[in-house]
Order: structure tokens, then C-alpha cells, then sequence
């Protein structure tokens, strides 16, 4: 099991079990109750994993038995379970993400987002609440978001509503079935869909990692605009363009972030430190500014409200954030303002992103020799530098158009190995730095 501010996560009934669930569940309601001083409300919610009924009992008795009051959502995705948790104390999402079908996780939000690293530690070393002397009760919740997201985007005067745009919708069986569905309808978009049965799970959880065929088929034979494929909790977006061409990660924020130049004047972001060059060079281009945060939602979250930034993401995981609506990576929304996006704007982004190329990539590492690899990952690439940053892992910049970083997963046991440059160049550096790792891992092994 992994325990970070992306979660707890683990493969359900093997490291992950529901004592430790019940556990963790447990210290969480403590902390809230500690931290607030007074009758505790928490929002629970699940993606459309089998095991995430059982483990929502779980929580939901755990949090009962501290006399917190649970608000059930039921099955819904993750960007809607953080634009609700803003009325109430605490909330716990039941997911792994983009994690295969037999991990599931926990979540924890406070205050509207994911904790942050120091208050994950306050929350493992919280002090249980003895004796139990009451008990909460529990409701259900019904979410407003749909009407929600409708008001942001009447709000900008530059987006022509009814767009009358022709999408496929591939939520894979998530969470994300439906929602999406309903509200692009709703702006004037002729909708279609792969499959709309939450449970019924028609590819990979992921779909920056799944070749999205059916989704690209049903493009291409229907003469579509977009497809639009969500991973399991719906937080991530990938985008098939008109072409049946599946966009990279760093395109589908920079397509986000330009609509949100154009359309709502926005001038501060925040991106995590493993996004591309193009996002970077495109905001500069338009006058406005950009900072690097850690890798991790959080993370890009806390770097947000210390700049009091409009909007930014992830590149890596096609993670879109707009803090002043919902202080996650938010896929639903991300699809409106793709879809509504200005064709010359859409132009622009398209040419400055095809300049690149990324690769990201991980290897299999066991936890002891993660930092001594990174140490010797350090020593064999400074020379190679014309800077090294250290804000997370180790990102060597080899020039103005490229780079390689090197970073511990905060949700696998994995190193995670991210590059980038022009098309030309991103080949022979990526073999480069493999046959150096593998040289690196021979020595230590």
C-alpha cells in the first residue's frame, strides 16, 4: 500500500485491507473533530470499482462511530465530489484513480481540496477519540455541479453558446458516465457515447496509457469533432481530435489553459514542474506568467493559492485546475472549455505543441535503492546540465528545448522518468538515458 497526499492506495483484499480502511478512516474523522471543534460533517463518494461499496460501509461505520454526520453521494467523480466538499468539514473520496481495476483507495479532502503533506502527517498521528460516548447519522447528497459549471460558462462573454459541436463520450464505465454526457448537452453539443453503463468497464482505466479504439472508430465513422475518454474516477480527460488522433497529456491542458486566456482573461498560472515547454512558451507569448509546482494535484493546488493563480494543471496527467471553481483536476470541465475553444486559438495551440515531443516513462524500483539510484542519477547527468532543478526529484535541463527528470511516484512503487524535446531530438536522448539508468541499476544491484 502507498500513502501520500495523492491518497492512500493499494491493491484491494492484498495490501490494501478493510482494517487498515477502517483505520485510516478512523484517524481522519479524528483529526476533523480535533481540528474543527464541533459536530462534524463529511461527504463520502466512490467511483464504480466492486470493491468500493464494501469499503464505503466501512467508512462511512468508522465515521459514524465518531459521531460525524456522513453526507453518501454514492457514485460520482472526483471533480464533483470536491466542488460539494467546499459544504461540508472533511470528505473522503473511495478511489484509485487511474489505478488498475483491483487497486481502490481512499482520498481526503479538507476545506474544498486534498490535504497537504503536512496535514497527512497530522492525520496518521492523530490521537483516537476514546470513549465513543455518541453516533453520527448519515444522509444522502445530491450534487449541484451540473448547474454549477453551466453558470462559469455563461459567465464569459467571448464563448459561442450553442456550440453545436458532434463528441463521443468514452467514460470506460466510471464514474464520469452521464455527467459529462448531460452538461455538454446542455451548451448545444450533439452527443454520443461508447458505452454508458457505470460498472461496465469497456477498456483500461487510464486512457492516456489505452489506445482508445472504439473511441477513434467511432470518430472517424461519424465525422466527430471530438472524443472525449475520462479515466475511472473522472479527473483525467484525453482527447481524440476530428483526425481520430488522440492528443497527448500536455496538449489537453494547454488547450484548457488557452481557452481560459481567450475566454476569461485569465494571466496567473501554476503548472507542475513536469509539463511541457509549449505551455510554458504559450502563456509567456500572451503576456501573462507562469510557476512551477511539485508533481501531485496537491501539490500544484498549495503553489495555486500561495500565487493566487487563475487556472493551471498537470501536463502529465492531462489535469486541468481552475481553483476558483473546484481545487482539483476537474476532466468534466476541462471538456467544456475544449470544446468550446476559438478555431484560431485552437490553430495556435496546435502549432506551438507539435514542436515537442515527450516521453514518460517508469521503471520498477524497490524502495530502499530509490535514493541511492537518484543520487547516482544526479552524478552521472550534472554534466550533461546547463541547470539542474530540485524542486521535486532531479529535472536536468540539457537546453531551452529540452529536458529529463527523474522523481519517486507518490502513488507506485515506481521512479518516474519524464523528458522532453523537439521531435527530431527526443529518440536519442530517451535511448541515452535508458542505457544509462540500466547501467546505473546493474551497479547497485
Amino acid at each position: 500500500m502507498k500513502i501520500s497526499i495523492s491518497g492512500a492506495r493499494g491493491i484491494y483484499g492484498k495490501d490494501l485491507h478493510l482494517h487498515e480502511i477502517y483505520r485510516l478512516s478512523s484517524l481522519f474523522g479524528s483529526y476533523l473533530t480535533n481540528s474543527k471543534n464541533k459536530k462534524i460533517k463529511c461527504l463520502v463518494s466512490c467511483d464504480t470499482r466492486i470493491s468500493g461499496d464494501i469499503i464505503k460501509k466501512i467508512v462511512k461505520s468508522s465515521l459514524i462511530e465518531r459521531n460525524i454526520d456522513v453526507y453518501d453521494l454514492g457514485i460520482a467523480p472526483t471533480p464533483i465530489v470536491f466542488r460539494e466538499s467546499r459544504k461540508f468539514d472533511g470528505s473522503i473520496i473511495i478511489t484509485a484513480s487511474h489505478n488498475p481495476f483491483d487497486w481502490n483507495g481512499l482520498k481526503f479532502l479538507i476545506d474544498g481540496r486534498g490535504i497537504f503533506e503536512k496535514e497527512l502527517y497530522e492525520v496518521l498521528s492523530t490521537q483516537q477519540i476514546s470513549p465513543i460516548i455518541s453516533y453520527g447519522s448519515s444522509w444522502k447528497f445530491l450534487s449541484n455541479y451540473e448547474n454549477d459549471i453551466l453558470e462559469l460558462i455563461q459567465k464569459s462573454k467571448e464563448l459561442n453558446l450553442p456550440n453545436n459541436k458532434r463528441i463521443c463520450i468514452d467514460a470506460g464505465g466510471g464514474a464520469a458516465c452521464g455527467y459529462a454526457n448531460s452538461i455538454l448537452k446542455k451548451i448545444g453539443h450533439i452527443v454520443y457515447d461508447v458505452s454508458g453503463n457505470k460498472g461496465i468497464f469497456s477498456r483500461g482505466p487510464d486512457p492516456t496509457i489505452d489506445d482508445l479504439s472504439q473511441l477513434k472508430s467511432i470518430v472517424k465513422s461519424h465525422n466527430l469533432d471530438y472524443g472525449f475518454s475520462f479515466d475511472l474516477d473522472g479527473d483525467r480527460l484525453v482527447v481524440v481530435n476530428s483526425s481520430s488522433e488522440k492528443l497527448n497529456s500536455d496538449i489537453t491542458l494547454l488547450l484548457c489553459i488557452a481557452n481560459m486566456l481567450y475566454s476569461f482573461k485569465s494571466k496567473e498560472f501554476v503548472t507542475s514542474i513536469d509539463t511541457s515547454i509549449s505551455i510554458q512558451n504559450f502563456i509567456k507569448n500572451h503576456g501573462s506568467y507562469l510557476t512551477y509546482s511539485k508533481v501531485g494535484e496537491a501539490n500544484v493546488v498549495q503553489k495555486m493559492i500561495e500565487k493566487n493563480a487563475d487556472a493551471g494543471g498537470e501536463g502529465s496527467s492531462a489535469g486541468f485546475i481552475l481553483p476558483n471553481f473546484n481545487m482539483c483536476r476537474d476532466a468534466i470541465l476541462a471538456s467544456v472549455l475544449i470544446s468550446t475553444i476559438n478555431k484560431k486559438i485552437l490553430k495556435e495551440c496546435l502549432e506551438i505543441s507539435y514542436t515537442y515531443s515527450q516521453i514518460r516513462t517508469k521503471i520498477q524500483i524497490d524502495a530502499e535503492l530509490q535514493k541511492i539510484i537518484l543520487d547516482k542519477l544526479y552524478d552521472e547527468f550534472k554534466k550533461d546540465s546547463t541547470e539542474i532543478n530540485m524542486l521535486d526529484g532531479i529535472k536536468i535541463i540539457l537546453d531551452e528545448n529540452s529536458w529529463i527528470l527523474f522523481r519517486i511516484s507518490n502513488t507506485e512503487h515506481v521512479l518516474r522518468i519524464s523528458m522532453e524535446s523537439t521531435s527530431n531530438k527526443i529518440n536519442s536522448i530517451y535511448k541515452n538515458v535508458n542505457e544509462r539508468i540500466i547501467k546505473i541499476h546493474d551497479q547497485i544491484k
